[in-house]
């Protein structure tokens, strides 16, 4: 498993949260370590599992930063409109 790091800038509320959550509780090969505001801490089995999950995470509305990105300067969400 390969530890993975991604920004979510615009996912900060519990609601934003859940919603992120959601879009990816079912890929097979992640395991999520920590999801908090803005960020994502998870464990992967593989390059097209991490390419998944930031596909299911953009799917869902919120843009993602690089590994260990903190900043952006974009919007988007639920909670930003």
């Amino acid at each position: 498993m390969k530890n993975v790091e991604l920004s979510i800038p615009d996912m900060q509320s519990a609601h934003c949260q859940s919603r992120v959550g959601t879009a990816i509780k079912a890929i097979d090969g992640l395991k999520v370590e920590k999801l908090a505001a803005g960020e994502l801490v998870a464990s992967v089995e593989s390059d097209e599992v991490k390419e998944e999950l930031i596909e299911a995470i953009e799917k869902a509305g919120y843009k993602v930063g690089s590994d260990n990105s903190k900043t952006s300067t974009t919007s988007g969400g639920c909670c930003s409109r």
